[in-house]
């Protein structure tokens, strides 16, 4: 049997609990977890904390991370199963995330198809309920993450900071010290 590898991607700009949260509810479903950075995004600019404050805090959080290349989600899911290509990969995501893979304007109409031969999908909750299309709900399993951290984001956190309300509650207390450190200069929020 092949090696499942869970992979939760985004910017960690900064890292918080919902994305933690995210990897300890798909424990279950997979054998490693990984956290992947893209040094490019596609729908976003890379703002904030510089990328080797990123990793830094990642693993400070005891967090596995990786940078990739590319910045879809199907780009960064082939180059971390290419780095081992025995493995299953499974993405982990919100609801709002699932939503952007399966809306996304795909080059090709069979696209997405072929992404879900490639890999599965564990989803949680988040910003409302997710409904997976038909026809790829054997490839999209449900998380179950804790109602509160299911509104927590790294902009919220960055927002609160801005504001000088408290934050610290939202992000793992192993970085509060760092975020704290790295988000004092206000021209990275």
């Amino acid at each position: 049997m092949s090696r499942r590898i869970g992979i939760v991607a985004g910017a960690f700009n900064p890292l918080t609990l919902a994305h933690t949260g995210l990897a300890d509810a798909a424990r279950a479903h997979v054998d490693e977890i990984v956290f992947a950075i893209p040094r490019a995004f596609p729908h976003k600019e890379f703002h904030g904390a510089s990328l080797d404050h990123r990793l830094e805090m990642l693993r400070a959080a005891g967090c596995s991370p990786r940078i990739t290349e590319g910045g879809l989600y199907l780009e960064i899911a082939r180059q971390i199963r290419d780095a081992e290509p025995a493995s299953q990969v499974c993405l982990i995501c919100g609801s709002d995330a699932a939503e952007r893979i399966v809306n996304w304007n795909y080059a090709s109409p069979d696209a997405l198809s072929r992404l879900f031969e490639e890999f599965q999908l564990l989803v949680a909750d988040r910003q409302g309920t997710y409904q997976p299309p038909a026809a790829f709900r054997h490839r999209i399993k449900s998380l179950a993450l804790p109602a509160p951290l299911a509104d927590i984001s790294s902009s919220e956190v960055r927002r609160r900071i801005a504001a000088r309300e408290p934050w610290e509650h939202l992000v793992p207390e192993s970085i509060v010290e760092f975020v704290r450190r790295i988000y004092s200069d206000r021209s990275l929020l």
